[in-house]
């Protein structure tokens, strides 16, 4: 989608795909990847979700990119913390000892400014995507995290009923995105009711794993 897209949502407050709570089956398969305290998890087009608050709850640090400064702004006032702001590049950095959030193109971060990572976790990023656009982004977010493991959440529903975003991302999408670089396991699919309001979907859990790891 273009920026302006995006922008448009968080300024008018039409932000459906905004989750009040934590996702269920973050919370239940997240544990998979084993991660220890400390442990860098890069969350890409973070929003303002409210799962960074659970990602940081289990002692994890957080490294997050976000298009719109407004929805970066609210998370950090929504975790009542107050970021030191800085330009890093084409980017602005809002940083505090255990959350960082680039605002900006997620295409012009790199490797350097992200830092070590340990796992990806997208719940946002790649269904808010058009197709053109998300093998570029699933190769950049590899290029940047040096590979490190993913943990990636899907819808999928008939996509002729409704225009994404979130778009619907069918298990050869899946497999076509990352199996050349991982090992792809499927962890679970679970029924999401009408999404948006509008069509039944179910939404899927996956965990990506380096081949040589």
């Amino acid at each position: 989608m273009e920026a302006g897209y995006w922008h448009h949502k968080w300024q008018t407050g039409d932000v459906k795909f905004h989750q009040a709570d934590f996702n269920p089956l973050m919370v239940k398969y997240f544990p998979i990847l084993s991660l220890s305290v400390a442990n860098c998890v890069f969350v890409p087009l973070c929003g303002r979700t409210r799962d960074i608050a659970w990602l940081l709850e289990q002692g994890y640090r957080v490294v997050g990119a976000e298009l719109n400064e407004t929805a970066v702004q609210g998370l950090f006032d929504d975790l009542g913390l107050t970021p030191t702001v800085t330009q890093d590049g084409a980017l602005i950095r809002y940083a505090t000892v255990a959350l960082v959030v680039f605002v900006g193109d997620i295409f012009e971060l790199g490797a350097a400014a992200v830092g070590p990572v340990h796992a990806v976790f997208d719940r946002a990023a790649l269904v808010a995507l058009p197709e053109e656009m998300r093998q570029r982004y699933a190769a950049h977010v590899i290029e940047i995290t040096r590979s490190a493991p993913q943990f990636v959440l899907t819808y999928t529903y008939d996509q002729a009923t409704m225009a994404g975003p979130p778009f619907s991302i069918t298990s050869d999408m899946v497999t076509g995105y990352y199996a050349r670089d991982f090992t792809v396991q499927h962890l679970d699919t679970v029924a999401v009711g009408a999404l948006k309001g509008k069509v039944p979907a179910t939404e899927t859990a996956w965990v990506m794993i380096g081949q040589s790891a």
